[in-house]
């Protein structure tokens, strides 16, 4: 059950912070959220009003945190605002499970401490923002946040990797960047089975591991890698 998995203190932030992001909220919606029961949801928002948090109960409709209880220490504009649910649907598009997650996460923490106005705009521009491409949410790859972190960190990576040409290797790889292109996440990453730098499809990588052992910096920038590999078009 969700509720032994994550600790309670854990999902009362988060429905704190979900409470702030929107005007109104149902108990069935974050119950849902955080699977759990309504039931459950309930006990969590006495306790939070017990605890000192000024929730709103509306009849029939759902809870909100009192207007004015949270003062922003930073305050958007309305085209910020509208700028931050653009970028949200962009994200919600994106084929990388990982991305989309942590991406929607975030956000939902920066509209927490959108001006109470501002929140039943942002639902409304919400609902009216359509972007084509992968309207059936498909999600072909769950690493890229792995990949980022194994980058900052100099970590090599173990790749099960798929190519175009149906071709199966294991690789140890030492990641460099990450780039776009028509819609997907290509990895840059000196490939020590090559012995040389190359390009690898993330939603090829069928399995990835994060080693522990750390490399050294390559002596590369983006800029001579596209000078000196995509001009010549090398691949795995």
């Amino acid at each position: 059950m969700e509720e032994k998995e994550k600790p309670r203190l854990s999902r009362l932030t988060a429905i704190i912070t979900q409470l702030q992001s929107k005007r109104i909220v149902t108990a069935k919606y974050l119950a849902e959220k955080h699977n759990v029961s309504v039931r459950t949801i309930y006990r969590d928002i006495r306790t939070l009003e017990k605890s000192g948090i000024p929730i709103v109960t509306e009849e029939g409709k759902g809870y909100s945190i009192m207007e004015g209880y949270h003062l922003p220490p930073v305050l958007f504009t309305e085209e910020e605002a509208n700028a931050l649910i653009t970028l949200e649907q962009i994200v919600i598009k994106n084929k990388d499970q990982s991305l989309v997650e942590n991406a929607s996460s975030a956000i939902e923490k920066i509209k927490s401490i959108l001006r109470y106005s501002q929140k039943g705009n942002a639902d409304l521009l919400a609902e009216r923002i359509y972007f084509g491409g992968n309207n059936k949410q498909e999600k072909t790859s769950d690493n890229l946040m792995q990949i980022q972190s194994a980058i900052i960190h100099f970590q090599l990576i173990k790749i099960e990797y798929h190519s175009s040409e149906k071709k199966q290797t294991s690789r140890i790889i030492e990641p460099f960047a990450i780039y776009s292109i028509n819609g997907n996440f290509l990895l840059i990453a000196f490939c020590r089975l090559r012995n040389d730098f190359r390009n690898f499809r993330i939603d090829f990588i069928k399995a990835l591991t994060v080693q522990n052992e750390t490399f050294t910096p390559h002596n590369m920038t983006m800029q001579k890698y596209f000078e000196e590999y995509v001009q010549n078009q090398k691949h795995p």
